[in-house]
């Protein structure tokens, strides 16, 4: 059955429609100025020196850690309650994803958790915002000078994300964003990696691009490799289009919001439902999606199923990256032990949730949330 209501939707007027379409009137359709114009922008958004547009998130944090020379025999530090590609991206690099566990508030990594998982084999911690919540950035950043660590933001949920007034993004030696079409704003696939250093700035635009440097000032001919690089760039439509939705972004945050609010008063005395909370001391969320615990002993696929049977569609966000079968026979020790994240994983619901989402619908929702609990 389709679902009547879909869990997302991307946000797309005509500004971008006609953006995209002027490109096409163009020879250039990779490499130029859209490309070059998305990049200037998301930096100065983000107050740092240096955006590199790549073909999606996972790209991002793959060029991200090859950027920091992670590889055979690092491990990264992360979250299990998080999407898939983190993981891969580590493995994809040749490190050892080491999985720490989480806030049971934030549901971002716990700084305590992330210290216990340090082993002299730790090259790196790779924070995840979670569902568009900033993590606790600044014990994660002491612990990791302290600890002499590289420190990666996974901001792929999170555009627009504040903590202690600084936007998510800023915070580490890189930080990865992700343009995929049930994100904040979207450019169909695509990413980017926020830097602070020129030097990590040029050697991303290098291994994006094949792993040449050719450009006006490089005197290297465009054929010539620098090194073994990926093809993950990002084309000029999709930059375009990235453009005019990076200009609407406080418009699209703000309607997030209030359909965050709304899901806040609809879903309210609902015994044993626990809400996300509207807000976090020191935070600034950009609300990615609107996900919902379910009281305990609640069976969370039934209650997917019924909704969907009632055209509504609903994320079982997220599976735990320790229990997945592609992931089962690689990782030992702790990762074995994450009582607190596969208990919160068990309960956790995303509902249908994207800016022009309306009140009817959500009202639908709620309605058959309730109904489904009862």
């Amino acid at each position: 059955m389709t679902a009547r209501i879909p869990l997302s939707q991307p946000d797309i007027t005509e500004a971008e429609i006609a953006a995209v379409c002027a490109v096409l009137r163009t020879p250039n359709l990779s490499l130029g100025q859209e490309l070059a114009g998305f990049e200037a922008e998301l930096a100065a958004y983000h107050g740092v020196g240096h955006a590199v547009a790549v073909s999606s998130g996972t790209s991002g944090l793959h060029l991200a850690l090859l950027t920091l020379d992670v590889g055979e025999g690092d491990e990264i530090i992360l979250p299990s309650f998080a999407f898939a590609g983190v993981a891969n991206a580590v493995l994809q690099a040749g490190a050892t994803p080491a999985l720490a566990e989480i806030d049971p508030q934030t549901l971002n990594l716990d700084a305590t958790a992330v210290e216990r998982a340090i082993t002299s084999r730790t090259r790196a911690i790779l924070v995840v915002h979670t569902f568009g919540v900033p993590a606790e950035m600044d014990a994660l950043r002491e612990l990791a000078r302290r600890h002499r660590l590289a420190l990666i933001e996974d901001a792929c949920e999170a555009i627009g994300a504040r903590f202690v007034g600084r936007r998510a993004g800023s915070f580490g030696d890189l930080a990865v964003l992700g343009f995929y079409p049930n994100k904040q704003m979207t450019t169909g696939e695509g990413g980017a990696v926020l830097a602070r250093d020129a030097g990590h700035a040029a050697r991303l635009r290098r291994l994006r691009n094949q792993g040449r440097d050719a450009g006006p000032d490089s005197g290297i001919d465009w054929l010539d490799q620098v090194e073994p690089g990926y093809n993950y760039r990002l084309p000029e439509l999709a930059c375009a289009m990235g453009r005019v939705q990076l200009r609407r972004i406080e418009e699209m945050l703000a309607l997030r919001r209030q359909a965050a609010e709304r899901y806040d008063a609809l879903l309210e005395g609902i015994c044993g439902l626990e809400r996300p909370p509207l807000t976090l001391p020191r935070r600034e969320i950009s609300w990615f999606v609107y996900v919902v615990r379910l009281p305990q002993r609640v069976d969370r696929d039934r209650v997917h199923e019924l909704l969907a049977g009632q055209g509504i569609a609903t994320g079982r966000y997220f599976a735990p990256i320790h229990l997945q079968p592609a992931w089962r026979s690689r990782l030992t020790g702790s990762a074995r032990n994450l009582v607190l994240t596969e208990s919160i994983a068990r309960r956790t619901l995303a509902l249908p949730f994207f800016n022009r989402i309306s009140i009817a619908q959500q009202e639908q929702v709620a309605d058959a949330l309730r109904l489904a609990l009862s």
